[in-house]
């Protein structure tokens, strides 16, 4: 049986074996929110694992469990809180998880961390959970704790995205559900995606600014903010091609992994940086 890269699987005494071989942990943060008709809720929690266990895969690394809950969903970003299903976190509350997860990590002598957010409303709490985090660790006297915080869509060639949007790239906010989403899940969990319901009521144009309460209309009635016409897992795999290419080219560098031992295990000779 091949060996699992999700810590959920391990036992403690293998729990503390990754950890003495210094190998490098992964933490996928979520959400659970709507994404429109023709894909799931927990969109935003299958894709960073899925990226996450990839990269496990490549560096010798363990991805600890996904946290399911992310910040509030914005109606320019998300579609918003209104649609039926979106369970979200207030910001500090997400912060707070962030925080105890990364300080009993390193309690338990995780040295080596990426946290990685799925969910575009997060990045801001999760930084403020990763600080806090750190704070703590360095007054408990550990000193070579480093974490990466990245958000996995940032991890795209242009040419991808040249080749996915010959007319231009409407950007990330606006791409909630839309295609580089429903390609990523079409390629991770195709049983979950009902390609009959993609919506057509988008894209959204929405001005540069909030409003409270929001409009009536102001956010397609889909919750689909762009277009998902032409997905496919094909796509899927173009764009996890780069997002596992950039990370693990990252978290080879900032951790001081050697290439040679891809797959195989761990530099136990890096430093913090």
């Amino acid at each position: 049986m091949a060996e699992s890269v999700f810590m959920a699987d391990l036992t403690w005494p293998e729990f503390e074996a990754k950890t003495k071989a210094n190998a490098p942990f992964f933490l996928p943060v979520g959400a659970t929110e709507q994404h429109g008709p023709h894909l799931p809720l927990g969109v935003d929690v299958i894709l960073p694992t899925g990226v996450c266990e990839r990269v496990a895969k490549k560096v010798g690394g363990v991805v600890a469990p996904t946290i399911p809950y992310g910040y509030k969903s914005q109606p320019r970003t998300g579609g918003g809180q209104a649609f039926p299903g979106t369970t979200s976190l207030n910001a500090h509350t997400l912060s707070m998880v962030v925080r105890d997860i990364v300080h009993d990590l390193a309690l338990h002598g995780v040295r080596r961390l990426a946290v990685v957010n799925g969910h575009f409303e997060n990045s801001w709490p999760v930084v403020e959970g990763v600080d806090l985090g750190m704070r703590e660790i360095r007054r408990d006297g550990i000193a070579d704790f480093v974490v990466l915080r990245l958000e996995y869509w940032d991890f795209v060639r242009r040419e991808t995205l040249d080749r996915l949007f010959p007319e231009g790239f409407p950007g990330t906010e606006l791409e909630h559900a839309s295609l580089l989403e429903t390609s990523l899940t079409l390629l991770l969990r195709p049983e979950l995606v009902d390609m009959r319901k993609v919506p057509s009521d988008g894209p959204a144009k929405f001005p540069t600014y909030d409003r409270t309460p929001v409009k009536p209309g102001f956010v397609p009635a889909s919750g689909v903010l762009a277009r998902a016409q032409g997905s496919s897992a094909e796509k899927g795999q173009w764009l996890m091609n780069d997002h596992v290419e950039g990370i693990v080219r990252a978290v080879r560098a900032e951790f001081g992994l050697l290439e040679s031992e891809a797959g195989h295990g761990y530099d136990n000779r890096a430093r913090a940086v």
